[in-house]
C-alpha cells in the first residue's frame, strides 16, 4: 500500500485512502466524470474517475475509506491520480486516515497546560479551565484550525492554538504595559468555536450551527456559557479579543491587537512556501 506523500508522477499505484472531497461533473462534452480528493495521514492528493463512473460512483460517498488502484500523472504542476477502479475499504475507520500534525500530539498538549497554568488571574484561569474541559482537548487534537488554509489537517487545531498562544505569551513579556493574562486567555480560547463547527474527519464537515454562524459567533457563545466566575469588565475583554481575532479594525485593546496579529504570523509561518535549503 502506497502512502499519499510517496507517490510519484507515471506509477500505478494501489492504496487505502478516505475521501475528503467527492464531486460529480461533467467534461466539455458532457460526458459525467468524479471529481476526488483522496487523503491519508501523509497527506492530500486530487483524483478523477474517467471511466465506468456509474459504476463507481455507486459504490462509496463521501467520507468513506476506498481501496483505489490508480495511475499517478502530473496535471498543472501537481500530481493527480487517475482512478482506474475503486471498492469500500470495510474494517477501516474513515477518520484514522484524515492528514494528521507531524508534531507529537502528547507534547502539544502538555505545552497547552503549561501555557493555561500561567494564566494568574483567578477568573481568566479558571474560564480557561472550563473551557479547554477533556472534551474540548479532545477536539482541539482531531480537528484542523482551518478546512482549506494554514493548519488544515487533525490536530492542526492544537498546534495552532499552542503557536498562538506561546507568541502571545512572549509578546507580554517584551512588553510587561500589556495585560499577560487577558491575552494569554484569549489566545488559547480564540479558536474554541471550531470544536462546535466542525465534524470528525476525514471531512471536517461543517455542523448545521457552524454553516449558519462560524467559529468566532460560536467560540464566544461557549465562553459565555463558562464564565460565570468571570467579573463583567474581564469577561467583556475577553469575548473582545476574541470576537475581533480576524478584523485588526476591530480591535479596541492593545491585547485585542497582539492576538490578532499573533494569529497572522502562526498562519503565515505554517503555510509560506521556503527555499530549499
Amino acid at each position: 500500500m502506497t502512502a499519499i506523500a510517496q507517490l510519484e508522477a507515471n506509477r500505478t499505484v494501489e492504496g487505502v485512502y478516505a475521501v475528503a472531497r467527492k464531486e460529480r461533473l461533467r467534461t466539455r462534452t458532457g460526458s459525467p466524470y468524479l471529481a476526488l480528493e483522496l487523503v491519508d495521514p501523509s497527506g492530500r492528493i486530487a483524483a478523477r474517475v474517467w471511466n465506468d463512473v456509474d459504476l463507481l460512483d455507486a459504490r462509496f460517498a463521501e467520507g468513506d475509506a476506498v481501496r483505489v488502484l490508480g495511475r499517478v500523472e502530473r496535471f498543472r504542476d501537481r500530481l493527480q491520480l487517475e482512478v482506474r477502479t475503486l471498492e469500500p475499504a470495510p474494517g477501516v475507520d474513515p477518520a484514522s486516515l484524515a492528514p494528521a500534525l507531524r508534531r507529537d500530539a502528547d507534547e502539544l498538549e502538555g505545552f497547552l497546560e503549561f501555557l493555561a497554568a500561567e494564566i494568574g488571574h483567578p477568573g481568566l484561569r479558571e474560564t480557561t479551565a472550563r473551557v479547554l474541559d477533556a472534551e474540548t482537548r479532545a477536539a482541539l487534537r482531531a480537528l484542523p484550525a482551518t478546512l482549506d488554509g494554514h493548519h488544515s489537517y487533525a490536530g492542526g487545531l492544537l498546534e495552532h492554538t499552542v503557536g498562538v498562544a506561546t507568541l502571545c505569551r512572549e509578546t507580554a513579556q517584551l512588553h510587561p504595559r500589556l495585560r499577560g493574562d487577558l491575552v494569554l486567555a484569549a489566545a488559547l480560547l480564540h479558536d474554541v468555536g471550531r470544536t462546535r463547527e466542525l465534524g470528525r474527519g476525514p471531512v471536517f464537515r461543517q455542523t448545521d450551527e457552524g454553516r449558519l454562524l462560524g467559529h468566532v459567533h460560536l467560540g464566544l457563545r461557549l465562553i459565555e456559557e463558562r464564565s460565570s466566575g468571570l467579573d463583567a469588565t474581564a469577561r467583556a475583554e475577553l469575548l473582545h479579543a476574541v470576537s475581533c481575532h480576524h478584523d485588526a479594525r476591530a480591535a479596541r485593546t492593545a491585547e485585542a491587537a497582539v492576538l490578532y496579529h499573533a494569529n497572522q504570523l502562526d498562519a503565515v509561518a505554517a503555510t509560506r512556501p521556503v527555499p530549499p535549503d
